[in-house]
């Protein structure tokens, strides 16, 4: 199953990340991972909330430039060696990444990873065809 994580661009100034932070606040939207890719003047936020759509609206009606993107998102053994296992799946099953992120759910062993693929339903796939699990809506809320 696909999931959908926001991209929001922001300048590289003091505060726009807690502005970000404090208008999904503000609309009961929890955030569950995120990560920042920055340069010189820009950054781009990305985030897995529990309300995509939700947080899109709330972002676009104040000025921020975002966009929606579908990443897969799974589970990794939290130990040695535990995402190299599914990096060798994808890699046998020729899927490319664009990029990734890790975050860490309550009451779990394990880590959660996202991924950004070039081809998510072949990588979902590859992924159901060796066991993998695939994290849903229902697994991170």
């Amino acid at each position: 199953m696909k999931m959908t994580q926001l991209s929001i661009f922001l300048e590289n100034r003091k505060g726009r990340l807690y502005d970000v932070c404090s208008l999904l606040g503000k609309n009961n939207i929890n955030i569950l991972a995120l990560t920042i890719a920055e340069t010189e003047d820009f950054g781009v936020l990305r985030t897995v909330v529990n309300k995509p759509e939700e947080a899109m609206k709330a972002l676009k009606e104040n000025g921020f430039a975002a966009n929606l993107t579908d990443v897969v998102i799974v589970e990794v053994e939290h130990k040695p060696g535990g995402l190299a296992k599914i990096l060798k799946i994808l890699n046998d099953g020729n899927i490319n990444i664009e990029y990734m992120h890790a975050f860490v759910k309550q009451h779990t062993d394990n880590a959660y990873m996202t991924f950004r693929f070039d081809n998510p339903d072949e990588a979902l796939k590859v992924l159901k065809k060796n066991g993998i699990k695939i994290i849903t809506n229902d697994d991170i809320k």
